[in-house]
């Protein structure tokens, strides 16, 4: 028989402590049965698929909203570099001033952007220089034509490029600025080279944007070495261009003046920068504009 303390030692069994046979959860202590649940492996699929699709809902909407916004923004950006860089290659800017909007603009009042045709050397008045993008249409087989291989490694060349005419007091022509790019060694160098009016006399040379190796090839961006190219020469009597960057230094202006100091320990990038020059100053380039220049000049003299 049990006893009293047998009786006492045996836990006793709270109702609905485990499930029935049926495998339904027991009831809630207060009466409520939960609902059934849903298949684990249901419940989990749907939620990943809706939460993700929410991410990338919100990011697209995000991103593209930023696009559109910043859209007006990054090119003025860009078209106050280009800016920028017209000016530094004119010498009427120089890249260790400080210049606000308004100064820059005032200084930029005397150039006169132009759209060419790179073919035939004509001017198109009808074209929008602002809506004109040489780098964005060489890229385009409608609006660009393949050209034999050069040393420059220049693949295609826009029919239309945007020249920047530096105008005196008078509306005279002051000097030119043409957007020049080539192979450098390890990557695309691009810039601008300025010539005074006789068209042949460099006035200065810049590049804005290259891969080249700091404190070799980069200093293609070094204000001494670019100060040594003004007053250099980049046509031969007979019109061919023959500007060199020299192997070593060069000689003076007067006695030397189609080569420049080689820069130390770059020879490819020394060589890459005469290939683009002498590539922009040709048929391929700018050759036929400078020509229709010429032309014009003398008959108006």
């Amino acid at each position: 028989s049990r006893g009293p303390a047998a009786a006492i030692a045996r836990p006793r069994r709270m109702p609905g402590a485990r499930a029935d046979r049926a495998g339904r959860p027991p009831p809630s202590p207060l009466g409520f049965s939960p609902p059934a649940p849903l298949p684990a492996a249901v419940d989990s699929a749907r939620y990943i698929l809706g939460f993700a699709a929410a991410v990338c809902l919100v990011c697209a909407v995000l991103v593209s909203g930023s696009a559109v916004a910043l859209r007006s923004l990054q090119a003025e950006n860009a078209e106050r570099e280009r800016q920028r860089n017209v000016l530094f290659a004119a010498g009427l800017a120089d890249p260790e001033e400080s210049l606000t909007d308004e100064e820059m603009a005032a200084r930029f009042a005397s150039v006169r952007p132009v759209v060419v045709d790179l073919e035939t050397g004509a001017d198109l008045p009808d074209a929008d220089p602002a809506q004109v993008d040489p780098l964005v249409e060489a890229g385009v087989p409608d609006t660009s034509r393949p050209v034999a291989d050069n040393p420059a490694r220049v693949r295609r060349v826009e029919r239309r490029s945007v020249v920047y005419l530096v105008e005196d007091g008078a509306g005279g022509l002051s000097a030119v600025v043409l957007p020049v790019r080539g192979q450098g060694l390890w990557g695309v160098l691009y810039g601008f080279l300025a010539l005074e009016a006789d068209l042949d006399t460099v006035r200065g040379l810049t590049f804005y944007r290259h891969k080249e190796t700091p404190g070799l090839g980069g200093e293609v961006d070094n204000p001494a070495w670019k100060a040594l190219w003004p007053g250099r020469r980049v046509f031969s009597s007979g019109g061919e261009p023959i500007i060199e960057v020299a192997r070593a230094a060069a000689g003076p202006v007067a006695s030397d003046p189609h080569r420049v100091d080689g820069l130390s320990g770059a020879t490819m990038t020394s060589r890459g920068v005469t290939n683009l020059l002498r590539f922009w100053l040709a048929e391929n380039g700018f050759g036929p504009y400078l020509d229709r220049l010429r032309a014009d000049a003398g008959a108006g003299g």
